[in-house]
């Protein structure tokens, strides 16, 4: 399918196309947006079209190259083979000898964050200075077909200091290698490497055409699509796997603490259902912050217009609007200033619940 595979961010596309048509590709490229808007999917396809056999700006899909490079759009069963490899319980000095590096064809490379063990992955996987290094080595390598293409998905796990490396490279890029760097926000990568790259910023794809694609992918009535598409804040691979049931759950759970906290109940109560947030839930705790970040949103259109539609949990109106009575604009902020805080100051590896906890500690109104 190539190109027309994405769903939405046409721009993008178009300026990818066009440097593939006159080959003037750059070195590095950041790609910045939510989870699940399309970066990696059109990371993938750019290395597919960078090498296909029969296209000049586009992967036919059918060539060799554009087939092996294919098989990294499920990179789990890649993940699993490289860490069995590795063996179960590897060490520090293990895990930097053998990098997690997932290549279906000679010339592409997948690089992410490394869990370290597959049974009881590490908490927090990131970027490794082992994969750094062998990044670092190959990228000056020849390629076999027309381009050597480096995906590193969740670029902004990488420690800054490891990050480093990476400036070698970039001063001095190679001509016939791209490295494609994926986060969730440009501020989220070092600056010395964000101001070397060619960045393109993510823009949510408009909601009926998720709920088109949902129509296309998946089951559900039309009310059901309808939902997921409004939940999934503009990404079209968030809506696909998202469980209905499951995200009601989290975010009542979410709405609940602040209710919480704006009523002032006991700290044990409140400390007992952050640790169940922070500790006990599939969901990672950054997409938890999402949540609280998609509350906060609508209690701000509330405190200006009892009328706004809520778009962010339309499901959950009621609930909402009764917590926005109890709250002002100058709540609203403060919450979102001392979200801010905690999100920063996790870069810095602080603990979560404690960071979580002193957040809804700070929000009593009484």
């Amino acid at each position: 399918m190539g190109f027309s595979e994405l769903l939405g961010n046409e721009r993008i596309v178009r300026a990818l196309r066009g440097m593939l048509r006159r080959q003037r590709v750059p070195s590095a490229v950041l790609f910045t947006g939510p989870r699940g808007i399309g970066k990696f999917t059109l990371a993938r396809i750019f290395a597919q079209a960078a090498n296909c056999e029969r296209l000049p700006d586009d992967a036919c899909g059918e060539c060799d190259s554009c087939v092996r490079i294919a098989r990294l759009a499920d990179p789990a069963p890649l993940i699993e083979a490289g860490l069995t490899q590795r063996g179960e319980a590897p060490d520090a000095a293990e895990v930097e000898r053998t990098p997690l590096i997932l290549e279906t064809h000679p010339d592409v490379w997948l690089i992410v964050p490394d869990p370290v063990r597959l049974r009881n992955p590490v908490a927090r996987p990131m970027i490794r200075v082992g994969q750094l290094r062998a990044v670092q080595r190959a990228a000056y390598f020849q390629p076999q077909g027309r381009r050597r293409v480096f995906i590193l998905d969740g670029a902004d796990t990488m420690r800054w200091a490891d990050a480093d490396l990476f400036l070698k490279i970039l001063e001095e890029p190679p001509e016939s290698a791209t490295l494609i760097l994926l986060a969730t926000t440009p501020d989220a990568v070092l600056p010395t490497i964000r101001s070397r790259c060619l960045q393109f910023h993510f823009a949510p794809v408009p909601a009926g055409q998720i709920e088109a694609f949902l129509k296309e992918r998946r089951g559900g009535t039309a009310a059901e699509r309808t939902l997921a598409a409004q939940l999934s804040s503009g990404s079209p691979g968030a809506a696909l796997s998202m469980d209905l049931e499951e995200s009601a759950r989290l975010r009542r759970a979410v709405l609940r603490l602040l209710e919480q906290s704006v009523a002032g109940e006991k700290y044990g109560d409140i400390f007992a259902a952050t640790a169940q947030l922070a500790k006990q839930e599939r969901e990672s705790f950054e997409n938890i912050l999402g949540l609280f970040y998609s509350f906060l949103t609508d209690l701000l259109e509330l405190s200006h217009s009892s009328k706004s539609s809520l778009p962010r949990n339309p499901d959950l109106r009621r609930e909402v609007e009764t917590l926005g009575k109890k709250v002002n604009w100058e709540w609203v902020s403060q919450a979102t200033s001392s979200l801010d805080t905690l999100e920063g100051r996790l870069r810095r590896n602080i603990g979560r619940q404690l960071g979580l906890d002193a957040v809804v500690a700070s929000l009593s109104v009484r």
